[in-house]
Protein backbone atom coordinates (compact mmCIF):
# COMPACT_ATOMS: atom_id res chain seq x y z
CA UNK A 1 0.00 0.00 0.00
CA UNK A 2 1.49 3.21 -0.86
CA UNK A 3 0.46 6.95 0.17
CA UNK A 4 -2.57 9.07 -1.17
CA UNK A 5 -2.64 9.87 -4.54
CA UNK A 6 -2.59 13.67 -5.99
CA UNK A 7 -6.41 13.18 -6.72
CA UNK A 8 -7.50 12.34 -3.43
CA UNK A 9 -5.44 14.97 -1.89
CA UNK A 10 -7.10 17.48 -4.55
CA UNK A 11 -5.80 20.59 -5.92
CA UNK A 12 -2.74 21.98 -7.67
CA UNK A 13 0.83 22.72 -6.40
CA UNK A 14 1.14 24.93 -2.82
CA UNK A 15 2.88 27.93 -3.83
CA UNK A 16 5.46 28.40 -1.10
CA UNK A 17 8.44 30.64 0.03
CA UNK A 18 11.23 29.90 2.45
CA UNK A 19 12.72 32.44 5.42
CA UNK A 20 15.72 30.64 5.91
CA UNK A 21 17.82 27.92 4.50
CA UNK A 22 20.12 29.66 2.26
CA UNK A 23 24.23 28.78 1.98
CA UNK A 24 25.56 26.56 4.51
CA UNK A 25 22.07 25.64 6.24
CA UNK A 26 21.28 22.22 7.05
CA UNK A 27 17.84 22.23 7.22
CA UNK A 28 17.00 24.08 4.99
CA UNK A 29 17.29 21.74 1.51
CA UNK A 30 15.79 19.03 3.83
CA UNK A 31 12.61 20.71 3.78
CA UNK A 32 12.82 21.44 0.05
CA UNK A 33 13.18 17.68 -0.77
CA UNK A 34 10.86 16.93 1.37
CA UNK A 35 8.18 19.74 -0.41
CA UNK A 36 8.68 18.56 -3.43
CA UNK A 37 9.10 14.94 -2.90
CA UNK A 38 5.28 14.45 -3.51
CA UNK A 39 4.91 17.34 -6.20
CA UNK A 40 2.30 19.11 -3.35
CA UNK A 41 4.71 22.64 -3.58
CA UNK A 42 6.53 24.64 -5.41
CA UNK A 43 8.96 26.92 -3.82
CA UNK A 44 8.82 30.39 -5.79
CA UNK A 45 9.71 32.89 -3.07
CA UNK A 46 12.71 33.08 -0.83
CA UNK A 47 14.58 35.49 2.49
CA UNK A 48 16.91 33.04 2.40
CA UNK A 49 19.60 34.51 4.99
CA UNK A 50 19.92 37.77 7.15
CA UNK A 51 23.43 38.44 4.62
CA UNK A 52 21.59 39.98 1.73
CA UNK A 53 24.22 38.78 -0.65
CA UNK A 54 24.06 35.33 0.91
CA UNK A 55 19.53 35.69 0.02
CA UNK A 56 20.84 36.94 -3.44
CA UNK A 57 23.14 34.23 -4.08
CA UNK A 58 21.16 31.31 -2.50
CA UNK A 59 17.93 32.13 -4.52
CA UNK A 60 19.83 32.32 -7.44
CA UNK A 61 21.33 28.57 -6.97
CA UNK A 62 17.31 27.73 -6.60
CA UNK A 63 16.45 29.12 -9.24
CA UNK A 64 14.12 31.72 -7.84
CA UNK A 65 12.80 35.38 -9.48
CA UNK A 66 15.64 37.76 -8.45
CA UNK A 67 12.31 39.62 -7.90
CA UNK A 68 11.52 37.49 -5.41
CA UNK A 69 14.14 37.13 -3.49
CA UNK A 70 13.82 39.62 -0.47
CA UNK A 71 16.19 41.06 1.94
CA UNK A 72 13.96 40.01 5.56
CA UNK A 73 11.03 38.09 5.83
CA UNK A 74 8.95 41.12 7.11
CA UNK A 75 9.68 42.56 3.37
CA UNK A 76 8.49 39.37 1.76
CA UNK A 77 5.42 38.57 4.09
CA UNK A 78 3.93 41.90 3.14
CA UNK A 79 4.94 41.89 -0.48
CA UNK A 80 4.01 38.40 -0.98
CA UNK A 81 0.82 39.26 0.41
CA UNK A 82 -0.11 42.05 -2.46
CA UNK A 83 0.53 39.67 -5.14
CA UNK A 84 -1.71 37.82 -7.15
CA UNK A 85 0.04 34.50 -7.48
CA UNK A 86 1.81 35.00 -3.65
CA UNK A 87 2.44 32.38 -1.68
CA UNK A 88 -0.23 30.77 0.11
CA UNK A 89 2.28 29.02 2.79
CA UNK A 90 5.88 29.61 3.91
CA UNK A 91 8.36 27.10 5.48
CA UNK A 92 10.28 28.87 8.40
CA UNK A 93 13.77 27.21 8.97
CA UNK A 94 16.03 29.49 10.66
CA UNK A 95 17.50 29.54 14.29
CA UNK A 96 14.98 29.71 17.20
CA UNK A 97 14.50 33.24 17.49
CA UNK A 98 13.59 33.97 14.46
CA UNK A 99 10.80 31.24 14.39
CA UNK A 100 8.31 33.66 16.48
CA UNK A 101 8.51 37.13 14.69
CA UNK A 102 8.89 35.48 11.17
CA UNK A 103 5.72 33.11 12.06
CA UNK A 104 3.83 36.07 13.29
CA UNK A 105 4.65 38.50 10.12
CA UNK A 106 3.45 35.43 7.86
CA UNK A 107 -0.09 34.30 10.11
CA UNK A 108 -1.03 38.02 10.32
CA UNK A 109 -0.68 38.46 5.92
CA UNK A 110 -2.70 35.82 5.76
CA UNK A 111 -0.32 33.28 5.06
CA UNK A 112 -0.31 29.47 6.30
CA UNK A 113 3.08 28.43 8.06
CA UNK A 114 5.28 25.60 8.14
CA UNK A 115 7.84 26.03 11.06
CA UNK A 116 10.77 24.11 12.23
CA UNK A 117 11.21 23.19 15.98
CA UNK A 118 11.64 24.01 18.70
CA UNK A 119 8.63 26.38 18.21
CA UNK A 120 9.94 29.59 20.05
CA UNK A 121 13.10 30.62 22.86
CA UNK A 122 10.65 30.82 25.66
CA UNK A 123 7.11 29.75 26.43
CA UNK A 124 5.55 33.67 26.83
CA UNK A 125 5.95 33.96 23.61
CA UNK A 126 4.61 30.37 22.27
CA UNK A 127 1.66 31.57 23.90
CA UNK A 128 1.54 34.92 22.20
CA UNK A 129 1.64 32.33 18.59
CA UNK A 130 -0.97 30.54 19.77
CA UNK A 131 -3.27 33.07 19.99
CA UNK A 132 -1.97 34.52 16.99
CA UNK A 133 -2.59 31.09 14.82
CA UNK A 134 -6.67 31.26 16.92
CA UNK A 135 -6.75 34.56 15.94
CA UNK A 136 -6.09 34.49 11.68
CA UNK A 137 -7.71 30.58 11.57
CA UNK A 138 -4.30 29.64 9.30
CA UNK A 139 -2.60 26.66 8.86
CA UNK A 140 0.41 26.06 11.63
CA UNK A 141 2.95 23.15 11.31
CA UNK A 142 5.29 22.00 13.72
CA UNK A 143 8.11 19.77 12.20
CA UNK A 144 8.51 17.23 14.52
CA UNK A 145 9.46 15.04 11.66
CA UNK A 146 9.88 11.58 13.34
CA UNK A 147 5.93 11.47 14.30
CA UNK A 148 4.95 10.90 10.68
CA UNK A 149 7.36 7.63 10.12
CA UNK A 150 4.81 4.94 8.89
CA UNK A 151 5.68 2.54 12.00
CA UNK A 152 5.43 5.05 14.86
CA UNK A 153 2.08 5.57 13.17
CA UNK A 154 1.32 2.12 13.80
CA UNK A 155 3.11 2.11 17.40
CA UNK A 156 0.28 5.71 18.27
CA UNK A 157 -2.82 3.35 16.80
CA UNK A 158 -1.40 0.22 18.50
CA UNK A 159 -1.30 1.92 22.01
CA UNK A 160 -4.90 3.73 21.25
CA UNK A 161 -6.58 0.15 20.57
CA UNK A 162 -5.30 -1.20 23.34
CA UNK A 163 -2.70 -3.75 22.58
CA UNK A 164 -0.36 -2.75 24.90
CA UNK A 165 -2.87 -2.49 27.62
CA UNK A 166 -2.60 0.29 30.51
CA UNK A 167 0.40 2.09 29.75
CA UNK A 168 2.96 1.87 32.48
CA UNK A 169 6.35 2.83 31.49
CA UNK A 170 7.58 5.42 28.38
CA UNK A 171 11.31 5.40 27.98
CA UNK A 172 12.58 7.85 25.08
CA UNK A 173 16.27 8.66 24.12
CA UNK A 174 18.56 11.03 21.59
CA UNK A 175 21.26 10.36 21.96
CA UNK A 176 24.40 12.19 19.62
CA UNK A 177 28.03 12.46 19.72
CA UNK A 178 28.63 15.87 17.07
CA UNK A 179 29.16 18.41 20.04
CA UNK A 180 31.98 16.13 22.35
CA UNK A 181 34.14 19.08 21.59
CA UNK A 182 33.24 22.74 21.35
CA UNK A 183 32.57 22.88 17.83
CA UNK A 184 31.37 26.71 17.67
CA UNK A 185 34.72 27.68 18.85
CA UNK A 186 36.15 26.92 15.17
CA UNK A 187 33.56 29.41 13.60
CA UNK A 188 31.11 25.88 12.82
CA UNK A 189 27.13 27.67 11.62
CA UNK A 190 24.82 24.96 12.93
CA UNK A 191 26.44 24.72 16.47
CA UNK A 192 27.32 28.06 17.11
CA UNK A 193 23.92 29.35 17.09
CA UNK A 194 22.75 26.41 19.33
CA UNK A 195 25.40 27.05 22.04
CA UNK A 196 24.40 30.52 21.82
CA UNK A 197 21.06 31.50 24.19
CA UNK A 198 20.14 34.19 22.31
CA UNK A 199 19.41 32.15 19.54
CA UNK A 200 18.49 29.02 20.58
CA UNK A 201 16.54 29.58 24.35
CA UNK A 202 17.30 28.31 27.43
CA UNK A 203 17.64 24.78 25.70
CA UNK A 204 20.77 23.79 24.21
CA UNK A 205 20.40 19.94 23.64
CA UNK A 206 17.16 20.02 25.38
CA UNK A 207 15.66 22.00 23.01
CA UNK A 208 17.08 20.73 19.67
CA UNK A 209 16.92 17.49 20.32
CA UNK A 210 15.26 16.43 23.82
CA UNK A 211 11.72 18.12 22.46
CA UNK A 212 12.00 15.48 20.00
CA UNK A 213 12.27 12.51 22.32
CA UNK A 214 9.86 14.49 24.50
CA UNK A 215 6.80 14.92 21.77
CA UNK A 216 7.41 11.38 19.94
CA UNK A 217 7.22 9.68 23.36
CA UNK A 218 4.04 11.99 23.78
CA UNK A 219 2.81 11.49 20.56
CA UNK A 220 2.91 7.68 20.81
CA UNK A 221 1.86 6.97 24.42
CA UNK A 222 -1.21 10.07 23.87
CA UNK A 223 -0.24 10.34 27.83
CA UNK A 224 -0.08 13.65 29.33
CA UNK A 225 2.59 14.82 31.64
CA UNK A 226 2.13 15.77 35.32
CA UNK A 227 5.43 16.69 36.50
CA UNK A 228 9.31 16.11 35.81
CA UNK A 229 12.56 15.97 37.80
CA UNK A 230 15.28 17.27 35.38
CA UNK A 231 18.94 17.23 35.40
CA UNK A 232 20.69 19.39 32.92
CA UNK A 233 24.89 19.08 32.47
CA UNK A 234 27.20 21.06 29.55
CA UNK A 235 30.16 18.73 30.25
CA UNK A 236 31.98 20.93 27.41
CA UNK A 237 33.79 23.72 29.27
CA UNK A 238 32.85 27.07 28.53
CA UNK A 239 29.47 26.07 26.60
CA UNK A 240 26.44 28.17 27.75
CA UNK A 241 24.04 25.79 26.83
CA UNK A 242 23.10 22.35 28.00
CA UNK A 243 24.76 19.07 26.42
CA UNK A 244 23.46 16.46 28.11
CA UNK A 245 19.76 16.09 29.30
CA UNK A 246 18.80 13.16 32.20
CA UNK A 247 14.79 13.70 32.95
CA UNK A 248 12.38 11.57 35.00
CA UNK A 249 8.90 11.73 33.67
CA UNK A 250 5.07 11.20 35.88
CA UNK A 251 1.73 11.25 33.68
CA UNK A 252 -1.52 12.20 34.89
CA UNK A 253 -3.33 9.47 35.26
CA UNK A 254 -5.91 7.58 32.83
CA UNK A 255 -8.94 6.86 34.62
CA UNK A 256 -8.41 4.79 37.51
CA UNK A 257 -4.91 3.18 36.52
CA UNK A 258 -1.69 3.74 38.12
CA UNK A 259 0.14 6.82 36.89
CA UNK A 260 2.09 6.17 33.97
CA UNK A 261 6.21 7.04 35.05
CA UNK A 262 8.95 7.74 32.36
CA UNK A 263 12.58 8.78 31.25
CA UNK A 264 14.18 10.84 28.70
CA UNK A 265 17.69 10.60 27.62
CA UNK A 266 18.91 13.54 25.25
CA UNK A 267 22.71 14.09 24.72
CA UNK A 268 25.03 15.71 21.74
CA UNK A 269 28.37 14.41 23.89
CA UNK A 270 27.74 10.86 23.44
CA UNK A 271 30.32 9.24 21.31
CA UNK A 272 29.69 6.70 19.48
CA UNK A 273 25.60 7.56 18.59
CA UNK A 274 25.06 9.55 15.52
CA UNK A 275 21.72 9.74 15.70
CA UNK A 276 20.55 7.35 18.06
CA UNK A 277 16.77 8.23 18.51
CA UNK A 278 14.97 4.97 20.02
CA UNK A 279 11.34 5.10 22.05
CA UNK A 280 9.84 2.11 24.28
CA UNK A 281 6.53 1.79 25.64
CA UNK A 282 5.41 -0.70 28.11
CA UNK A 283 1.76 -1.51 29.66
CA UNK A 284 0.17 -4.36 31.53
CA UNK A 285 -0.44 -6.66 28.21
CA UNK A 286 2.66 -5.83 26.24
CA UNK A 287 5.50 -3.97 25.31
CA UNK A 288 6.64 -1.63 21.66
CA UNK A 289 10.30 -0.49 20.70
CA UNK A 290 11.33 1.41 17.73
CA UNK A 291 14.80 2.71 16.79
CA UNK A 292 15.31 5.46 14.43
CA UNK A 293 18.31 3.73 12.77
CA UNK A 294 16.25 0.90 11.32
CA UNK A 295 12.79 2.59 10.74
CA UNK A 296 11.22 0.45 8.98
CA UNK A 297 10.62 -2.31 12.08
CA UNK A 298 8.90 -2.32 15.11
CA UNK A 299 9.17 -4.69 17.80
CA UNK A 300 6.06 -5.75 19.67
CA UNK A 301 5.74 -8.09 22.60
CA UNK A 302 2.72 -9.26 23.68
CA UNK A 303 3.14 -10.55 27.50
CA UNK A 304 3.86 -14.43 27.70
CA UNK A 305 4.57 -14.42 24.02
CA UNK A 306 7.29 -14.36 21.35
CA UNK A 307 8.74 -11.07 20.85
CA UNK A 308 7.09 -10.48 17.18
CA UNK A 309 8.93 -8.38 14.30
CA UNK A 310 6.12 -6.06 12.25
CA UNK A 311 7.32 -4.63 9.17
CA UNK A 312 6.11 -1.55 7.09
CA UNK A 313 3.92 -2.83 4.67
CA UNK A 314 4.29 -6.42 5.54
CA UNK A 315 2.48 -8.53 7.80
CA UNK A 316 0.53 -7.04 10.67
CA UNK A 317 1.36 -3.73 9.43
CA UNK A 318 -2.02 -1.42 9.97
CA UNK A 319 -3.45 1.28 7.41
CA UNK A 320 -2.44 4.15 9.19
CA UNK A 321 0.80 2.97 8.11
CA UNK A 322 0.30 2.30 4.80
CA UNK A 323 -1.32 5.73 4.43
CA UNK A 324 2.02 7.34 4.87
CA UNK A 325 4.23 4.69 3.20
CA UNK A 326 5.35 5.23 -0.26
CA UNK A 327 7.25 2.04 -1.51
CA UNK A 328 6.32 -1.75 -0.77
CA UNK A 329 7.66 -3.99 1.96
CA UNK A 330 10.89 -4.47 2.17
CA UNK A 331 12.54 -0.97 0.19
CA UNK A 332 14.07 1.39 3.02
CA UNK A 333 11.86 4.59 3.55
CA UNK A 334 13.54 6.88 6.23
CA UNK A 335 14.40 10.71 7.16
CA UNK A 336 13.50 12.15 4.20
CA UNK A 337 10.54 10.35 3.44
CA UNK A 338 9.29 11.23 7.21
CA UNK A 339 9.77 14.51 7.05
CA UNK A 340 8.10 14.89 3.36
CA UNK A 341 5.09 12.67 4.91
CA UNK A 342 4.49 16.08 7.20
CA UNK A 343 4.84 18.35 4.47
CA UNK A 344 1.86 15.77 2.57
CA UNK A 345 -0.41 16.40 5.65
CA UNK A 346 0.23 19.98 5.16
CA UNK A 347 -0.99 20.00 1.68
CA UNK A 348 -3.91 18.32 2.73
CA UNK A 349 -4.99 20.67 5.47
CA UNK A 350 -3.94 23.56 3.28
CA UNK A 351 -5.81 22.44 0.32
CA UNK A 352 -8.75 21.81 3.21
CA UNK A 353 -8.52 25.57 3.97
CA UNK A 354 -8.91 27.04 0.29
CA UNK A 355 -12.65 25.77 0.09
CA UNK A 356 -13.50 29.06 2.78
CA UNK A 357 -11.35 27.55 5.72
CA UNK A 358 -12.44 24.15 5.35
CA UNK A 359 -10.84 21.49 7.53
CA UNK A 360 -9.42 18.43 6.55
CA UNK A 361 -10.41 14.64 7.39
CA UNK A 362 -9.60 12.86 11.01
CA UNK A 363 -6.80 10.57 9.06
CA UNK A 364 -4.88 14.00 8.72
CA UNK A 365 -2.23 14.24 11.19
CA UNK A 366 0.51 16.53 12.25
CA UNK A 367 2.33 18.29 15.00
CA UNK A 368 0.38 21.81 15.83
CA UNK A 369 1.20 24.76 17.17
CA UNK A 370 -0.28 23.10 20.87
CA UNK A 371 3.08 20.73 20.26
CA UNK A 372 4.69 23.76 20.03
CA UNK A 373 3.39 25.61 23.24
CA UNK A 374 3.62 22.10 24.70
CA UNK A 375 7.14 21.61 23.77
CA UNK A 376 8.64 25.22 25.32
CA UNK A 377 6.65 24.01 28.54
CA UNK A 378 8.77 20.99 28.69
CA UNK A 379 11.97 23.29 28.59
CA UNK A 380 10.67 25.62 30.91
CA UNK A 381 9.92 23.03 33.05
CA UNK A 382 12.97 21.31 32.72
CA UNK A 383 15.49 24.45 32.89
CA UNK A 384 13.14 25.20 36.45
CA UNK A 385 13.73 21.31 37.36
CA UNK A 386 17.31 21.54 37.10
CA UNK A 387 18.39 24.92 38.92
CA UNK A 388 16.99 23.27 41.50
CA UNK A 389 18.53 20.32 41.96
CA UNK A 390 15.87 17.91 39.95
CA UNK A 391 12.91 19.35 42.10
CA UNK A 392 10.00 17.72 41.08
CA UNK A 393 8.24 20.42 38.85
CA UNK A 394 4.30 20.73 37.48
CA UNK A 395 4.10 22.30 33.61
Amino acid sequence: MVGASKSEAGGGPIRYGMVGGGQGAFIGAVHRIAARMDNDFVLVAGALSANPERAKASAAELGLDPARSYASYAEMAKAEAKRPDGIEAVAIVTPNNVHVPAAKAFLEAGIHVICDKPLATTLAEAKKLAAIVEKTGKVFVLTHNYTAYPMIRQAREMVAKGQLGDIRIVQSEYPQDWLTEDLAATGQKQAAWRSDPKQAGAGGALGDIGTHAYNLARFVSGLELDSLSADLDAFVPGRQLDDNVNVMLRFKPVGKTHPAKGMIWASQVAPGHENGLKLRIYGSKGGLEWVQADPNYLWYTPFGQPKQLLTRNGAGALPVAGRVSRVPSGHPEGYLEGFANIYQEAARAIRAARKKGGKPGKEVVFPTIQDGVEGMAFIEACVKSSKKNGAWTKL
